[in-house]
């Protein structure tokens, strides 16, 4: 019996951007349908704290979606606004995605990787990221992080799996 593919919505979060040339969000879920997910919504919702927050707690509340990724704002320009709109909305925080995502931009970019405040997180049990608004970065992180992970993180967080951690001579443990 197979699983039924994870439902997400993708967001732009953007002041600039429109349906005609918003090529990173075009191009994550293009990414997220090649990986074998459900893309069930995309919207590009300005780049404001308060609008950004309802978008994604109308998505919550709705039930429609097990993930739901985000492309732009995440750097530190004044107008980069989507970690203060998500981070408080999160009942869990993935500290390992920004850490791996960084590690990763940094092979690619040196240095500058480390600006990118790249997220993830649970909330009401559907999986939150955001991505930096860049193609290549939405490639990196989906190809690399989100492709290999997320459906095990979704049945993790909808209390589905149960995840089996490293505990040395002690045995395995359960814990999520």
């Amino acid at each position: 019996m197979s699983q039924e593919p994870v439902r997400i919505a993708t967001l732009t979060l953007s002041d600039t951007r429109t349906t005609g040339d918003d090529e990173g969000g075009a191009l994550l879920g293009e990414l997220l349908r090649t990986a074998g997910f459900s893309v069930v919504a995309h919207a590009i919702v300005r780049e404001d704290l308060d609008r950004v927050q309802e978008a994604l707690k109308a998505l919550i509340a709705g039930r429609a979606v097990d993930a739901i990724v985000m492309t732009g704002g995440t750097g530190i320009a004044p107008r980069d606004s989507t970690i203060e709109a998500v981070a408080p909305l999160l009942d869990k925080t993935l500290d390992g995605f920004g850490e791996a995502f960084r590690r990763l931009s940094w092979d690619q970019i040196g240095p500058r990787g480390i600006l990118s405040r790249a997220v993830a997180g649970v909330s009401a049990g559907v999986v939150v990221i955001a991505l930096p608004g860049s193609p290549k970065a939405v490639r990196l992180g989906v190809e690399a992080l989100i492709a290999p992970t997320l459906a095990h993180a979704v049945a993790l967080a909808q209390g589905r799996a149960v995840h089996h951690g490293h505990h040395g001579a002690e045995g395995r443990k359960e814990h999520g």
